[in-house]
């Protein structure tokens, strides 16, 4: 058994993930700041945050309806990378680097997920 949600492998990674948006959007364009970087650090800070406190809640209906909005902002950020790619505020390889974490979170969420379902749809 866990003894709190920094032991959540996925906790973890969307962690360092929000690290990483923190450390590029900080080389984009100062025009940015209230923009597309505050929204992607948004983004990046709401992952970690939603699986944290879904954890701490005290039904698992609750833990599954954080972790969902943990997904969507996943989701969200990946588009903001994307954007920010397109408009070269992201080298090629960090935007590659950063896309392959999201990918990794995303397989490992999904697969909590699932699991969380399955243990309320056998209650």
């Amino acid at each position: 058994m866990l003894k709190n949600y920094r032991e959540l492998n996925v906790w973890q990674k969307s962690y360092h993930l929000c690290l990483l948006v923190y450390k590029v959007t900080k080389e984009f364009p100062e025009d940015e700041r209230y923009g597309l970087t505050a929204q992607a650090r948004r983004s990046a800070v709401s992952i970690p945050s939603n699986i944290a406190e879904g954890y701490g809640r005290k039904t698992t209906s609750d833990y599954l309806r954080f972790l969902y909005i943990a997904y969507g902002s996943l989701c969200e950020l990946e588009t903001q990378m994307s954007i920010s790619g397109d408009l070269n505020y992201i080298i090629p390889d960090e935007l590659e680097k950063i896309n392959n974490v999201i990918s990794e979170i995303e397989r490992m969420l999904k697969a909590l997920l699932r699991s969380l379902e399955k243990k309320t749809a056998g209650l």
